[in-house]
């Protein structure tokens, strides 16, 4: 049984174009199967799938919220999965587990009525708990494992050319992301929710098996180099210096490791914030729902713009020039945000956000390799990767706190302003460790 494990049938090394490429289009094609366990592609069937389980909007958002938590604390253990058992197996299970995972979702209902009337009780708990454990499930595998993966095993291929290859995921992805909605709600609307969940499984078994087959960790196992580059010449060699492989313990005594990793924690935090009370936010300005909405694709617009010049120029350009640029976009996000009801409030937002989401890009998938080394990338990524999904579910509750406690979402502003002054102190000395 291990000789079928281990069995190479398709070798990189007799690939007619440097396998990386490979890695680049179906690495890419699994971050955009971890959607369905994206809160973009969950929050498409918050209303049928709450009326019908019976829960409330408060009761399916803090399922929702606490099966994030629980994914967040136990998210490092897949990193380091991925560094023992390689991104082939890791993101082969995280989609084969998303997949099953949709397949219980589109049974959720029958499951809670069947739950219900063996237990003889007609409580919204047990519908609650239900679908709190789902979730955990959806977002361990989806937004979590899967992606991290994914991301992993196309940044472990190259070196020199890491920002110019992330740039094109960057822009698939974004397009992707942003498109999402539009033809789940269309399968939802022609199909049902419990259907469209069967169809997303289906795709996600399907593609696991393209796992198996395509994915493979690091270039050097098959003979390769990174970039695709044929061989170093011993003058080069020379000249070479072989940077250090930290392990997670190491990397976390960094201050690199912290600063670069909660500026994209406020990106997950804000955001996600954002996107979840928009209508509400804008609302309480004097804005139309209309107006809300609005935002999101000029937003877009200069996420994409950013992420693909500056991904370009990440191969030739200290990071810690766009861990400030990323911030100063905080700052402009912040700023909007408290100046809404103003004629710069809005412009300043969408910039803001727009350049958070950029840069995010870019750190998220550049700086850890380039600072700590591939070697030891997954359990570093998975550390990082817990803290973006706790504070992404953190946000909606702490937004909707400052509205229900002060009367206004003004006091998120201003705790953003004062966190972005603390981390641009706190970076002044977050130098490459390397």
């Amino acid at each position: 049984m291990s000789n079928i494990f281990q069995r190479q049938l398709i070798d990189p090394a007799k690939s007619p174009i440097f396998y990386g490429y490979v890695i680049l289009v179906i690495g890419t094609i699994g971050i955009y199967c971890s959607i369905p366990g994206q809160t973009i592609g969950v929050s498409v069937f918050t209303d049928p799938v709450k009326d019908a389980l019976g829960l409330s909007r408060n009761q399916f958002s803090n399922a929702y919220m606490i099966g994030t938590i629980i994914s967040s604390l136990v998210i490092g253990k897949a990193g380091i999965w991925f560094d023992r058992y390689g991104a082939r197996y890791v993101a082969f299970f995280a989609a084969l587990s998303l997949g099953v995972t949709l397949f219980l979702c589109s049974w959720s209902a029958k499951m809670s009525r069947y739950i219900k009337e063996l237990l003889a009780t007609d409580s919204w708990m047990v519908s609650f708990v239900l679908i709190t454990m789902l979730f955990f499930l959806l977002r361990f595998a989806g937004q979590g494992v899967l992606t991290m993966a994914s991301r992993n095993v196309i940044m472990i291929w190259f070196d020199k050319n890491r920002g110019k290859v992330n740039a094109f995921s960057s822009v698939a992805l974004s397009f992707g992301f942003s498109s999402s909605p539009l033809w789940i709600n269309g399968l939802i609307e022609g199909y049902g929710w419990e259907v469209t969940w069967q169809f997303l499984a289906i795709g996600l078994v399907f593609f696991s098996i393209v796992i198996f087959f395509f994915y493979k960790i690091a270039p050097e196992k098959h003979g390769l180099l990174p970039d695709g580059v044929k061989s170093i010449s011993e003058s080069t060699k020379e000249q070479q210096t072989v940077p250090k492989q930290f392990t997670l313990q190491e990397a976390k005594k960094k201050r690199a490791f912290w600063m670069y990793g909660l500026t994209l924690a406020f990106n997950s935090f804000f955001i996600t914030g954002l996107t979840f009370h928009v209508v509400s936010i804008f609302d309480s300005e004097g804005f139309t729902k209309q107006d809300a909405i609005s935002i999101f694709l000029p937003g877009s617009v200069v996420a994409v713009t950013v992420s693909t010049i500056f991904n370009f120029l990440s191969d030739y350009l200290p990071l810690k020039l766009y861990l400030y640029l990323m911030l100063l976009g905080g700052f402009l996000a912040s700023l909007g945000f408290l100046l809404l009801s103003t004629w710069v409030g809005v412009p300043m937002l969408i910039a803001g956000f727009g350049i958070l989401g950029g840069f995010f890009a870019v750190l998220n998938a550049v700086a850890w390799p380039r600072f700590f080394g591939r070697t030891h990338l997954g359990s570093i990524t998975g550390k990082i990767m817990s803290l973006l999904i706790l504070a992404s579910a953190l946000a909606p509750s702490i937004f909707s706190l400052c509205l229900s406690t002060f009367g206004s979402y003004r006091l998120v502003g201003y705790l953003g302003l004062g966190f972005l002054a603390f981390l641009a102190i706190g970076s002044i000395k977050a130098d490459n460790p390397q």
